[in-house]
């Protein structure tokens, strides 16, 4: 499996299987939404501690964008190194910054 990393796309394996996050618009809802973000400025702030909770949150939002959905029943099951889902995670947020 291939990345599109001009779309912002990133590779991570799940039950060593891989699978592509995308943050899109639709995640950055689902985040914000599920985070009980009233605006999207709100989600820095919000992201500066997190709970394990919160990852499972932020991985199925940016699998969904990937149009890879898993939900976080399924991923608190799944066999994956949190040190790389963590960095998964932090790079699909970085893409989407259009200051290089």
């Amino acid at each position: 499996m291939t990345c599109n990393q001009i779309r912002g796309e990133v590779l991570l394996h799940i039950n060593q299987t891989p699978y592509r996050l995308c943050l899109t618009l639709g995640a950055l809802a689902e985040i914000e939404s599920a985070f009980g973000l009233s605006e999207l400025s709100d989600l820095s702030k919000r992201l500066q501690k997190i709970s394990a909770n919160d990852v499972l949150i932020l991985l199925a939002a940016l699998l969904k964008g990937g149009a890879n959905p898993l939900s976080p029943s399924e991923l608190m099951q799944a066999k994956t190194d949190p040190n790389e889902v963590a960095k998964a995670i932090a790079q699909a947020f970085a893409f989407s910054d259009p200051i290089p």
